[in-house]
């Protein structure tokens, strides 16, 4: 990550309007609210990354009222380095308000060489949170996730380990992401039996991606648990930045590990075109209605977004503004979308 010796950037002060720039909802059946929109640091706080600019973003999220800032372990390039970056933000400009912010990591995928770097065992878990502690300089996240389910690992173990990390303080409350709706509520019971509620979920989900929508959103509602959905905007296809081709800058030319320029196709393209313009009969960029469309479900907590800019992170703010649908508004979505 590109660090300038002297610090290019005032001492933070938190703007005093904060909390009046962003909505909030509760996460299942806790004490916790969340807020509407979280900061996810999956690109752009690697090392391979100017710290400046991801400083800028960090700040103007919680400026903003963004008080849940998510990690995995092995979040970078290369892995471990998000973390690390983002504990220097936090030392420079956020550790005073450390009580302020709901801030969580994960692990399941991999991590480091040999066979208790990955899924889901009892000893990755363990060893990879207090990785992560160290990392970020904490004593302690907020929530800690087992990042996938593990096909070979007993359901039991795993959640243990999450059990065990909260008896130990070293989490506050424990999550699962990307379980299907049985696995989740088997996690559920589980945790549960042990005394630990499980607090939320994280799923992919976004207008061409409606797996949650197949059992998973049911399951959440009924046992009242939060969910927080990641790739809203599914890499960057639904905004407008793919409507004239394919832009230099964009994930797709650059970075072709999540998206590639063979998902971008002509059906993709001509899907998008029509929903840019219902977003813009709502007065929407493509981008905010595509967040906003997926919290016109209370089931949905909060939405998880990434950005390489803060101006990007202020356009999507924008998309709370209204996040109120017709019925002929959606019949006329799931109509392109099912096209």
């Amino acid at each position: 990550m590109k660090i300038n010796d002297t610090d290019p950037l005032p001492v933070y002060k938190a703007a005093a309007q904060r909390y009046d720039r962003m909505k909030y909802r509760r996460c299942g059946n806790s004490g916790i609210l969340l807020p509407m929109l979280s900061l996810g640091l999956w690109h752009n706080f690697g090392h391979t990354d100017d710290f400046t600019k991801a400083r800028k973003i960090v700040r103007t999220a919680f400026d903003y009222g963004i008080t849940h800032f998510d990690l995995a372990n092995n979040y970078g390039p290369p892995y471990g380095a998000a973390e690390e970056n983002f504990g220097r933000i936090l030392n420079k400009d956020l550790m005073p308000y450390r009580d302020e912010l709901f801030i969580s990591s994960k692990a399941g995928y991999d991590m480091w060489p040999g066979p208790y770097g990955n899924f889901g065992s009892k000893k990755y878990l363990m060893a990879s949170l207090d990785q992560s502690l160290k990392r970020m300089g904490l004593d302690y996240v907020d929530v800690f996730y087992s990042h996938r389910p593990d096909p070979e690992t007993p359901l039991e173990e795993t959640m243990g380990a999450l059990h065990q990390m909260v008896q130990q303080g070293k989490a506050l409350y424990v999550g699962i992401s990307s379980y299907g709706p049985e696995e989740t509520e088997r996690a559920y019971d589980i945790l549960k039996a042990m005394g630990t509620p499980l607090l939320i979920h994280q799923p992919k989900y976004n207008m061409f991606e409606r797996g949650p929508e197949e059992g998973l959103l049911d399951v959440l509602g009924d046992k009242k648990v939060g969910s927080i959905v990641f790739s809203p905007l599914a890499q960057g296809l639904l905004t407008n930045k793919y409507l004239k081709g394919l832009p230099e800058d964009s994930r797709a030319v650059k970075d072709a590990r999540y998206l590639t320029t063979s998902h971008i196709t002509l059906d993709i393209i001509e899907k998008t075109a029509k929903l840019n313009r219902v977003a813009e009969k709502r007065g929407q960029t493509l981008a905010q209605m595509a967040i906003a469309w997926l919290l016109k479900d209370e089931r949905v907590t909060s939405v998880l977004v990434g950005v390489s800019k803060k101006e990007q992170l202020l356009d999507n703010i924008k998309a709370l503004d209204n996040i109120v649908f017709t019925k002929d508004e959606l019949q006329t979505i799931d109509n392109i979308l099912n096209g």
